[in-house]
């Protein structure tokens, strides 16, 4: 005997595990592998970099982001059958995670310290580089990195510089190295980006800052373009560990690019492109 009563009742309660289910779903996390999909889906890979960090990102004579970090980006987006879209948002965006789909990879010279782990996955390490002061060349109070001490040191914010002059740099990576402070305290003075930071200090030590925090390679390059207005402060402060990083959570992406990236090591892609941007290979 057909019962209208009791399957109006189970029609109810199947319509209610539905709406459920679908407010589980939407309220989870993007699927593992939504990356990957997306990328061959538009044939475009979205890297983001920072824009004035040279050699490994920088705008050229053309108005073009070029560099290591560009060409590295180019060969993957190649690989991955797609074309290469880049951004540049500020460096306390994307460190802070939760890209929501609008960027799928930073492959920008980024460190993988404590607090950047808890928001974003790292998956290969592609060089490695080590941290420095950099002061006026005229500057005769700062002849060692202990004589930081006190004085107003500038960063860009949101960076594992910053995280170190605060005395709370932990490195997540199993590269890591010792981490060591040799002041007691200094001025952190941020900036959004290291160019900013540079045009400060150019104008002399104590003017506005006493001397900025950044990777080996990059002072390197602004030294040379600047002849007898820069120089490095004594030892590295650190070795530095550069890592290709990606929104927390998806497994499949993360997967996809460490493959890439153990490909590039095998057969020198990453050493050449290195030998053209840095003059040696940095990427061991």
């Amino acid at each position: 005997m057909f019962c209208v009563q009791g399957n109006v009742t189970i029609m109810k309660k199947t319509f209610l595990l539905m709406v459920l289910a679908s407010a589980f779903w939407v309220a989870q996390p993007a699927q593992a592998g939504a990356t990957l999909d997306r990328v061959h889906k538009t044939k475009t890979l979205v890297e983001v970099v920072d824009q004035s960090y040279p050699p490994f990102s920088f705008l050229n004579d053309k108005n073009e982001m070029d560099g290591f970090d560009i060409d590295v980006s180019r060969e993957v987006a190649k690989r991955l059958g797609a074309k290469l879209k880049i951004e540049t948002p500020s460096w306390e965006v994307v460190t802070a995670g939760n890209w929501r789909g609008r960027w799928d990879v930073c492959i920008c010279s980024m460190t993988p310290d404590k607090q950047k782990a808890r928001v974003l996955d790292f998956v290969a390490r592609y060089y490695s580089s080590p941290a420095v002061l950099i002061t006026t060349e005229a500057n005769a109070a700062i002849r060692s990195v202990k004589d930081m001490n006190t004085k107003r040191i500038g960063v860009e914010q949101g960076s594992s510089y910053e995280r170190y002059l605060q005395k709370g740099l932990t490195i997540e990576a199993p590269d890591g190295p010792a981490i060591s402070y040799p002041f007691e305290r200094v001025v952190i003075a941020p900036y959004g980006s290291e160019d900013l930071a540079y045009q400060d200090l150019s104008l002399g030590a104590g003017k506005r800052i006493d001397g900025v925090v950044s990777n080996y390679v990059t002072a390197s390059v602004r030294i040379k373009k600047n002849p007898g207005k820069f120089r490095i402060v004594g030892d590295a402060l650190y070795e530095e560990p550069n890592w290709v990083a990606i929104d927390k959570g998806d497994a499949e992406w993360k997967s996809e690019l460490e493959k890439i990236f153990a490909d590039m090591k095998k057969d020198g892609s990453l050493a050449k492109i290195s030998q053209k941007w840095i003059g040696k290979d940095i990427t061991h």
